[in-house]
């Protein structure tokens, strides 16, 4: 899994734990629909820190409590440059 794999499902995850639907993150984050797709598919080779944190801010949650998760242990991550 590549670390823009990795960080585009723990959204898709928290998604789906505070019932809440793309467009009302994209709503309370102000990130764009066109960004927040290539973002949520994992398309992007590197992520924008900004809209990351944009994002996370959203979720209602802090940096840490993110990348909290044992998919972010995984030492095979990707890291595509």
């Amino acid at each position: 899994m590549t670390l823009s794999q990795a960080v585009s499902k723990r959204v898709r995850d928290l998604l789906k734990e505070r019932n809440m639907s793309q467009y009302k993150l994209e709503m309370i984050s102000g990130v764009n629909h066109g960004t927040m797709n290539t973002f949520m598919n994992g398309r992007y080779k590197s992520c924008n820190l900004t809209t990351l944190v944009l994002i996370i801010r959203a979720l209602g949650i802090k940096p840490k409590e993110f990348f909290d998760d044992p998919m972010f242990d995984d030492e095979s991550i990707i890291i595509i440059e």
